[in-house]
């Protein structure tokens, strides 16, 4: 790209105030200039928790004032440096840590994907936070194994689906909580072997399951369902913590964990991969095996336009939607959405 072309502009959305959705603004910043990353024109911007407590200043990573959330885009490279395993032209999904919600971005190379042609850069634009967190927290933080049972929290969110294929794909029994029947039915539509409503689920699965117990269950949702997460554990179970989209960090006392010789893990995707740089290509071959054998079907949600990005974090927010929010960062795809 001549350096006439890097001064021209594109279009972003900024936090300008620490206000959540009312303090974004659409604005008009210079095109980046690649250095040794991964320039790629974005077609679409996954819309993810972390995007919603930057925006309000609660997320642990506080970005400078201005600043543009989105931690995971998919798009066309426009460059890409020498020796890349992806080149000009190409379709990706990629990971940033922060400004994905912008028409282009750099991303550096080991968080580059490539998308094989049966995925759309829509579906693309939700993989890379969810599926990979996902990928981390059956493989290696949960162990889960074929035959095991997990039951995954808020199952038909962006994060829950992902755990529920993934879950599959491992071969574990999948037991979904879910608040809504057209939540569970999407769960089961993601491969979950049963639906439990949140309103009563421990008794639920005590009845579905017997005295056995779930060996491995993914919270994404956090608040008063701990406890009873840990109460439902087999012996020497896992209990993992993803997140807190009820936006309550629950507490447990730590005798609970001594009872059934239980654990409760942390899974933080994001901190992991800054010590091992080649950990995200190993898990994303993994995902196109799963994907490849019909495990991986990314669930697409609501698809906002960019100028409609305080109203993608709202949507988030009320924990309405199903499947993963989107933004459509080019005009031809928000005719699309």
């Amino acid at each position: 790209m001549s350096g006439a072309a890097r001064r021209s502009t594109h279009r972003a959305v900024q936090v300008v105030e620490l206000k959540g959705p009312e303090g974004l603004r659409l604005v008009e910043l210079p095109d980046p200039d690649p250095g040794d990353g991964v320039l790629i024109e974005v077609h679409h911007a996954g819309v993810a928790f972390p995007d919603l407590l930057m925006s309000r200043g609660e997320y642990q990573r506080k970005p400078s004032l201005p600043f543009s959330p989105g931690v995971e885009v998919a798009g066309v490279v426009r460059e890409a440096p020498l020796g890349c395993h992806v080149r000009a032209g190409d379709p990706v999904a990629a990971f940033v840590r922060v400004g994905g919600w912008a028409e282009l971005v750099v991303a550096a190379p080991s968080l580059v994907f490539a998308l094989p042609r049966d995925l759309s850069l829509r579906s693309g634009a939700g993989m890379p936070m969810n599926y990979l967190t996902a990928h981390l927290a059956l493989t290696r933080r949960g162990g889960l194994t074929a035959g095991d049972v997990l039951l995954v929290h808020g199952a038909a969110g962006g994060l829950g689906t992902a755990l529920v294929q993934a879950g599959k794909a491992l071969g574990a029994r999948v037991v979904a909580v879910t608040s809504t029947p057209e939540k569970a039915e999407l769960a089961r539509e993601c491969g979950a072997d049963h639906t439990v409503p949140t309103d009563g689920w421990l008794g639920s699965v005590r009845e579905l399951l017997g005295p056995g117990g779930v060996d491995v269950v993914a919270d994404t949702v956090g608040g008063d369902a701990l406890l009873d997460s840990v109460r439902c554990l087999s012996r020497e179970g896992r209990v993992l913590v993803l997140g807190f989209a009820s936006g309550t960090i629950p507490s447990i006392a730590a005798n609970r964990l001594l009872l059934k010789n239980v654990d409760l893990r942390g899974v933080a995707w994001g901190s992991l991969i800054e010590d091992e740089p080649d950990y995200p290509a190993r898990q994303w071959a993994d995902l196109m095996e799963w994907h490849a054998a019909g495990f991986i079907r990314p669930v697409d949600g609501r698809c906002f336009a960019l100028s409609e990005a305080g109203d993608a974090l709202r949507e988030l927010d009320s924990r309405r939607g199903l499947g993963k929010i989107t933004l459509a960062l080019r005009p031809a795809d928000e005719r699309n959405s």
